[in-house]
């Protein structure tokens, strides 16, 4: 059964694609409570309609082994998927805290310094 883990260390969230096809890519660090997890991702919280703050919601979860020892261990997850025109950043949640990252368009960069 799968459950949250301990701790989120980092959160990278960044765009791919193109300005027409934008495409949303999360990458994120933590700490589980024991060695040994396996299936480990991230779910995005399922929303009917945009947050009001632009924040789209992960949870970093996994499958805890049932005879490990207690030490917490390195996991890592990422996920990909289309990039909602509301999401201005990401927020990924563990049992013990929660890290946000803002996201930024890389063409809006290149337009902003060819005006300069």
């Amino acid at each position: 059964m799968s459950e949250l883990v301990r701790e989120i260390v980092e959160v990278n969230a960044s765009i791919d694609g193109d300005e027409e096809n934008p495409l949303l890519v999360v990458e994120v660090e933590g700490l589980a409570a024991t060695a040994g997890w396996t299936n480990v991702r991230l779910e995005p919280h399922v929303t009917i309609t945009p947050p009001d703050d632009g924040v789209l919601d992960f949870d970093l979860v996994g499958d805890r082994p049932s005879d490990a020892a207690e030490v917490l261990s390195e996991v890592e997850a990422a996920w990909e998927g289309a990039l909602e025109d509301w999401c201005i950043g990401v927020r990924v949640h563990g049992i013990d805290n929660l890290i946000e990252d803002e996201i930024f368009e890389p063409w809006d960069e290149d337009d902003e310094s060819e005006a300069a």
